[in-house]
């Protein structure tokens, strides 16, 4: 059983209260990087299926957007190692419920996406 599962505030003590307090933080910056790299595959994807881009442009999207794919999913997997399953669970249906790109975000044009990642 997880902490926060445990915890009883009317009979914890400070020691507990901070570890509960530390545990959530944690939790919300684990939650918050997830929710980047949502956005990121979302944003990745849209870009991918406009057919703006070609050649190595392309390319390079397209491997990005395979790293972003696999962080994304050992992201989920430290959340529940670190955190419990249940609460990658939730962090995992909140972020794709509530995570998305506005439709006027359009995909840069091929000129401006050359030598994006020497920035």
């Amino acid at each position: 059983m997880s902490l926060t599962a445990e915890l009883d505030p009317s009979i914890a003590g400070p020691a507990t209260r901070y570890a509960f307090h530390h545990q959530q933080a944690g939790l919300s910056g684990a939650v918050e990087q997830l929710a980047g790299l949502r956005f990121s595959i979302l944003l990745s994807a849209k870009w991918l299926g406009s057919g703006v881009l070609t050649g190595h442009a392309r390319t390079e999207l397209q491997d990005e957007l395979r790293q972003l794919r696999s962080q994304y999913s050992n992201k989920i997997d430290e959340i529940a190692i670190n955190y419990g399953v249940q609460a990658a669970m939730v962090a995992v249906d909140g972020v794709e419920r509530e995570v998305g790109v506005p439709k006027i975000m359009a995909p840069p044009l091929q000129s401006e996406f050359v030598g994006f990642h020497d920035i």
